[in-house]
């Protein structure tokens, strides 16, 4: 990581690309938590890492570069919200103020702790995940869409319970660990 944070306050594009890939995620995260808007929080990631670029060769060298870039990303998403506040021209409706409350970070870093853990799962069992919970489909309409048994999609959906209840159980402080959870909720 070393040799990446001086590729990276040297102005290599590369190395802000490498940033990029390991960090948009969470600073995404950062930026939604915010601005509430999915393509206003885009650009805001991306006037994030340009302004990082921008700036790398203020960066220290020997501090973490996350809590850097979430810095740069909250800045932003309020600069954009502010933005966005401003009254425009023209024949335009007038625009009316609300009260917006930012996501606490304990939250926000909660969200992409999820978000996370969805993208670990292996690829059949997500999508399970995606079409039961997101588009609300039964068993048997998931199995005919992915065209499989209906036992396959019960198994996939209970193994990726299982891998998210393990790859999350460090969010809830009241849980002893992951399969004192399961076996609670086999009883039930």
């Amino acid at each position: 990581m070393g040799d990446l944070i001086e590729r990276f306050r040297s102005g290599d594009s590369d190395a802000v690309r490498e940033l990029y890939r390991a960090h948009g995620g969470a600073v995404l995260t950062v930026a939604r938590s915010i601005v509430r808007d999915p393509e206003l929080a885009r650009d805001v990631v991306q006037r994030t890492f340009l302004k990082a670029w921008q700036g790398a060769q203020t960066f220290e060298g020997g501090r973490e570069i996350a809590p850097w870039l979430y810095t740069i990303a909250r800045r932003t998403a309020i600069d954009a919200i502010r933005s966005e506040s401003q009254p425009t021209r023209g024949g335009h409706e007038r625009e009316v103020e609300i009260v917006t409350e930012a996501e606490s970070f304990d939250a926000t870093w909660e969200r992409y702790e999820v978000r996370r853990a969805l993208d670990d799962l292996p690829p059949d069992e997500r999508e399970v995940l995606r079409r039961s919970h997101y588009l609300g489909e039964s068993h048997t309409q998931i199995a005919a869409a992915m065209d499989v048994p209906v036992g396959t999609v019960k198994s996939r959906s209970a193994r990726a319970h299982r891998r998210l209840a393990r790859a999350l159980a460090h969010l809830d402080a009241n849980r002893t660990s992951p399969d004192d959870v399961l076996e609670g909720e086999e009883g039930s």
